[in-house]
């Protein structure tokens, strides 16, 4: 898919994503600590089966399961040498997943390190380490790039830098993961997102994680008077309430979470998806009521 192309599929109408990935894998079964990469690889039907849910509930495309199969995330679990494995492994699970149904974006994170501080890693490595896992996915044959739960506005232009020195014309979303007001969690700020972001090759921004639909309106609505690009809105299904095992329970109905949503698409989000604690279900019941005008 061309940049051109995803904004004609955008002119047609909302794009609806798919939700959480990793909070459903750990209901089937995932423990906390492992690679989930790794885990994934090791039991491919349960990602298998989600993402075909997805696909039954409306979402129109889905994140290849890639979110940190870069060299610095995989490093934690001794996997850094298999960058151009996993991503490859991955993307075709997805492929097999969504059957030509629905697009595959290649899913890139934060590589687990600060940029520029003490104990972290520099501009360059990061932007080496995204480089070296665009590369993979592109060559997998992603749809275009979701570069997504960005903890500052630096890490987004190293891992967007990143990709466009390998294509000038596969599309690029980037979402932060902001607190309630708007700012980002290691540098940089909503506002800062919608300025620079397009300029520097995204093609559509936003937000994912971190808060609940309900506290993301009034910071979509900032980035939408700020910017002309599509914007982005994937938040969680609520706030967690955390277990007395340490699980997170996400307690937000898909029915609620939908009528959030459609707060946010009246701010000015286009491309609609949930991330942690939303299920098949909330993606339907999102694009039963956010598909109507």
């Amino acid at each position: 898919m061309t940049r051109k192309e995803f904004l004609n599929l955008l002119n047609e109408g909302p794009l609806f994503l798919d939700g959480a990935t990793g909070s459903n894998l750990r209901a089937v079964g995932m423990p906390v600590g492992v690679s989930t990469e790794a885990w994934i690889l090791d039991h491919p039907d349960a990602l298998i089966d989600l993402q075909r849910a997805y696909v039954d509930a409306g979402s129109m495309a889905v994140c290849a399961p890639s979110f940190g199969a870069n060299r610095l995330a995989l490093a934690m679990h001794g996997l850094e040498d298999r960058v151009e494995e996993f991503n490859h492994r991955l993307v075709e699970l997805s492929r097999r997943a969504v059957g030509g149904r629905a697009r595959i974006a290649g899913d890139m994170s934060p590589t687990g390190k600060p940029l520029d501080v003490e104990g972290g890693v520099s501009y360059a490595e990061a932007m080496d380490a995204y480089r070296e896992q665009a590369e993979a996915l592109l060559d997998a044959g992603v749809d275009y790039f979701a570069i997504e739960t960005m903890l500052s506005v630096t890490e987004c232009c190293a891992a967007i830098e990143a990709v466009r020195l390998l294509s000038a014309d596969i599309p690029i979303c980037c979402t932060l993961t902001l607190d309630a007001v708007g700012n980002a969690y290691f540098g940089g700020d909503a506002s800062e997102a919608a300025q620079h972001l397009p300029a520097l090759g995204a093609d559509a921004i936003g937000v994912n994680c971190g808060q609940g639909p309900e506290l993301y309106e009034g910071i979509i609505a900032r980035m939408r008077a700020l910017t002309d690009a599509p914007i982005i809105a994937k938040p969680n299904a609520g706030l967690p309430e955390i277990q007395s095992d340490g699980s997170a329970r996400y307690a937000m109905t898909s029915t609620r979470f939908a009528r959030e949503m459609r707060k946010l698409q009246r701010a000015g989000a286009n491309i609609l998806g949930g991330c942690c604690g939303t299920t098949p279900e909330h993606i339907r019941a999102l694009v039963e009521l956010c598909g109507t005008k």
